[in-house]
């Protein structure tokens, strides 16, 4: 890697999201996410830059150390999200991966996981166990809806607008969010990563998260929470009540958050990751996106294959019994849990 050296970053937020846009990055890559993981969940955070030797930025990567005795060891980026791996010149993003993997040997960590949407140059193995569905929006929601949606989900929109559902959006719906999200967490049987860690994402990504709910008669019954940054708009966590599916909020949400991001300047609606052919997968894919692969880049030195899951077999009695918990119980354990489960 002639010329070129990594060195820690510890300059404002803002000269690194500076360089965030020049290089192309997502909202996974903002420097706010540094202070949500320490502060909120207490894990150590590595911001590093690969820069040339008049000291000019070649390229970005930010990383995080998951550690538990229950779970093992994993040094992610980014933990909990879909994207944030090595950003800039194909050379400077070969030489930060194989600084991870270097920093990955000195933790003894069980997994080196690089997320997003191209592989990294270097000695690692593509994982292609998670995909997510991209919609282009187009100028505007009524173009869109005429012209982008298929009649069935027209339809399955106007279900819960006639049941006299109404979308919210805005910071002081975070507890709203909160109390839909940990209900249809449980319900999947998964810990619910904790309040404190959506708090800090208001405060240090305030200027790109969207917190949504859909209300019935005052009542939250589907909830969303996603970031806009670069012209595309992701929608990172939903949920919606199970009892009321039948009134179909969760379509809502979706349809709402798509207004929304096109009335502040989206291009494209990322519906975030998914296991390829789940019922989550078919759920996004008939909003009419494309498919786009997360060739994520591994490395571990005794063949772990990837973070914990819930979709794993040797989880799924904890997945059956964890569903059947009270909620404020499964509140009150899962989030020393969920903050372990990267």
């Amino acid at each position: 890697m002639s010329g070129l050296s990594v060195v820690p970053f510890e300059g404002p937020d803002a000269e690194w999201d500076s360089l965030v846009a020049e290089f192309d990055g997502t909202a996974c890559h903002l420097a706010g996410w540094r202070h949500v993981m320490d502060e909120s969940l207490g894990h150590p955070v590595h911001y590093w830059r690969a820069v040339d030797a008049d000291g000019r930025p070649q390229g970005l990567l930010p990383m995080v150390s998951v550690r538990s005795h229950l779970f093992g060891r994993y040094l992610l980026s980014m933990p909990f999200l879909n994207d944030g791996g090595p950003l800039g010149t194909a050379e400077a993003c070969a030489l930060l991966g194989a600084h991870a993997t270097e920093e990955a040997r000195r933790q003894r960590a069980d997994l080196l996981e690089l997320r997003g949407r191209t592989p990294v140059p270097g000695d690692f193995t593509t994982s292609g166990r998670k995909l997510t569905v991209v919609l282009r929006l187009g100028d505007s929601a009524q173009a869109l809806w005429e012209d982008g949606l298929r009649a069935k989900v027209r339809s399955q929109i106007r279900r819960p607008i006639k049941e006299g559902m109404e979308p919210r959006f805005g910071p002081d719906l975070l507890d709203d969010f909160y109390s839909v999200f940990s209900r249809t967490m449980r319900d999947l049987g998964t810990p619910v990563l904790p309040r404190g860690f959506f708090a800090a994402i208001a405060t240090y990504l305030a200027d790109h998260v969207t917190f949504c709910t859909i209300e019935h008669h005052g009542v939250p019954l589907a909830a969303g929470c996603g970031f806009l940054w670069n012209g595309e708009f992701e929608i990172t966590w939903a949920g919606a009540l199970r009892e009321a599916s039948r009134m179909a909020p969760n379509m809502l949400l979706y349809w709402s958050l798509m207004e929304e991001a096109i009335r502040k300047g989206a291009r494209t609606f990322n519906f975030g990751r998914c296991t390829p052919d789940s019922g989550t997968h078919r759920f996004k894919r008939q909003w009419g996106g494309e498919d786009v692969p997360l060739p994520w880049s591994q490395w571990s030195p005794d063949g772990v294959v990837s973070t914990p899951s819930p979709e794993s077999p040797k989880y799924r009695l904890a997945v059956a019994m964890w569903s059947r918990l009270p909620l404020s119980l499964s509140n009150r354990l899962g989030p020393p849990l969920a903050r372990l489960l990267p």
